[in-house]
């Protein structure tokens, strides 16, 4: 149909059906000529905004990225002959060469299809040299190693593109398309090429410590903001086996992985290799030696437990969690502070973040000591009581499924005196409340099981909870006669009447004229004939709430005898489409 319509509303001076250069001029033009005769009670049509050009509109591909390579400027490569092919003693200079021309940079984003040829010689060239550090034993010898550090870094080590993806919870890393580097098909060969070379049975780290130094180590740290995953995923297994090689870089490279953290959580919030950083810090955790250092300890407080204050928690909270059950493994004693500072940074009106502190602390209530449960155990369970009183079913069921574990039950059944009391009144106000009936099952749950533990103090609960609430409904009946009686004895006082009339004059105001009294007499009357016919404004003022304002009278009946102009708000007549 538009191709139509372009057709029939072509001007007649251009002298043809079709002319290039002018397709988008006879578009408008035909446009211009239909509004003419378009009804004045629909809304217009939307327009479209069309391009300069005869070609097709196409969607440019945001999530295809690169970083900014230095090209090299001769990149005519010849094609060497294979490793296998040649003799021994020629094996380790070819091997040197291959290397050197692979430090050849490409240009895989302004042209991707430029060079091709020696592209492909560079590809070949990788992948033979991934074959042969794997298979052939004795090859790696000491010249070899400047030139494979070399190599990597000429590759490697970039200025990476400004972040294209969303910061915090906005990005999903399951649903959300990462953005993808363009110059992967031989990033990844100088990545697969270089882990075997690290895992090579020849590797000696006493030489390679000339090459691979602290700059080489921070060059490496600063590629974790790539937001390429599969980049990320080979630069956490590098630094890995860096971390296991070098025992000289350790504490350098834990010391760079702490201030990547501090600037997250403290500066920028957005760093999109956190999960993978924390994923390396695991396994180095569960090296640790006992006694822990402070500057472990330390980590742990101040750089660790900040890290669930962001909003984009949801990218790392796993391997965050088992960095934290790692530490209190390796040392109960910090159980207390942790769990306080998790408490602290509780969420207050994020629900899915609730859930995932939810899932944190059961898991590190799997691994609590009895003495260290019975110092966090009142704040924690005032924490639940509120969790399970969440109307967001989610929070409330993750709570309510604690009492399915049974080392937490057990901890629970030998504190229940202290724990019994607190949750009591949560679960059985939302036992009888509680919109969801999932939730109304677990909790008759849990109340069986505090039943089962102990039918007295079981009982004795129940018995404290009703004789609150009544004492509560006294409270506030009694608050209530006092206001009556305060208000009798207010009417007995001869100035009474006159106070009411001041009030009502200035709270009326000069624009209600249907509620001015002009006389003492008119204003008796008018209260007679109101308390007559039984009407009363204000049955029951909320005495409760004693810092809102007092409500006027007058003010609520002209609020309520309000009409909308509904003349004015008449919509346009609906047209058939």
């Amino acid at each position: 149909m538009p191709n139509k319509t372009r057709k029939d509303k072509a001007p007649a001076k251009t002298g043809t059906a079709a002319v290039s250069n002018n397709k988008s001029k006879d578009s408008t033009d035909g446009a211009d000529e239909g509004s003419k005769h378009r009804p004045t009670n629909v809304p217009p049509p939307t327009q479209l905004t069309r391009t300069k050009g005869t070609g097709p509109l196409v969607k440019k591909e945001k999530r295809q990225g690169s970083s900014r390579f230095n090209i090299s400027k001769n990149r005519e490569l010849q094609k060497l002959p294979l490793l296998k092919d040649a003799t021994p003693g020629e094996r380790e200079e070819l091997f040197t060469k291959k290397l050197m021309q692979c430090c050849v940079v490409f240009d895989f984003v302004s042209d991707p299809l430029s060079d091709l040829k020696w592209k492909e010689v560079k590809r070949a060239a990788l992948h033979e040299l991934v074959d042969y550090v794997t298979h052939q034993r004795g090859v790696i010898t000491e010249p070899i190693y400047p030139e494979a550090v070399q190599m990597f870094a000429i590759n490697m080590f970039r200025t990476l593109p400004p972040p294209s993806n969303p910061s915090g919870a906005e990005f999903d890393p399951e649903e959300d398309e990462p953005t993808l580097e363009a110059a992967w098909p031989h990033l990844q060969l100088v990545y697969e090429y270089f882990l075997r070379f690290l895992e090579s049975a020849d590797f000696q780290p006493s030489i390679a410590k000339k090459y691979i130094d602290q700059k080489f180590v921070l060059s490496l740290l600063e590629l974790f903001d790539s937001e390429d995953p599969r980049e990320r995923d080979f630069l956490k297994t590098t630094l890995h086996r860096i971390y296991g090689k070098f025992l000289g870089l350790r504490a350098y490279i834990r010391k760079q992985i702490n201030n990547i953290f501090y600037r997250f959580v403290y500066e920028t919030e957005h760093h999109n290799g956190i999960a993978e950083l924390l994923e390396i810090l695991g396994s180095i955790i569960n090296g640790f030696a006992l006694p822990l250092k402070d500057e472990h300890k330390v980590f742990l407080l101040r750089v660790l437990m900040p890290l669930h204050k962001a909003k984009s928690l949801s990218v790392y909270h796993p391997q965050l969690a088992y960095c934290v059950v790692q530490f209190l493994e390796k040392d109960p004693t910090l159980t207390e502070q942790v769990l306080r500072l998790l408490l602290k940074f509780w969420p207050k009106v994020h629900s899915p973040k609730e859930v995932m502190f939810l899932n944190e602390l059961e898991e590190i209530l799997d691994v609590i000591e009895p003495v260290e449960f019975q110092k966090v155990m009142e704040p924690l369970f005032q924490q639940l009581a509120n969790c399970v009183s969440s109307p967001h079913f989610q929070v409330a069921e993750r709570a309510l499924y604690y009492w399915n574990n049974e080392y937490i039950m057990s901890l629970i059944s030998d504190n229940d005196e202290k724990i019994l009391p607190i949750m009591f009144p949560a679960l059985y106000k939302n036992s009888k409340a509680h919109w969801n009936k999932t939730i109304n099952g677990l909790i008759y749950n849990a109340l069986k099981l505090f039943m089962e533990i102990n039918q007295k103090r079981f009982d004795d609960c129940m018995q404290k909870y009703k004789d609150e609430r009544e004492q509560e409904k006294q409270k506030l009946k009694k608050m209530d006669d006092m206001w009556d009686q305060l208000e009798s004895a207010a009417k007995k006082n001869p100035l009474f009447t006159q106070v009411s009339v001041q009030g009502s004059k200035s709270s009326a105001g000069s624009n209600s004229p249907e509620l001015e009294m002009d006389t003492e007499a008119e204003l008796k009357d008018h209260i007679k004939n109101e308390a007559a016919e039984g009407v009363r404004r204000d049955p029951k003022p909320l005495l409760r709430r004693k810092s809102e304002l007092p409500r006027d009278a007058f003010t609520i009946k002209a609020i309520g005898s309000h009409k909308r102009h509904e003349e004015f708000l008449v919509s346009s007549p609906e047209t058939n489409s």
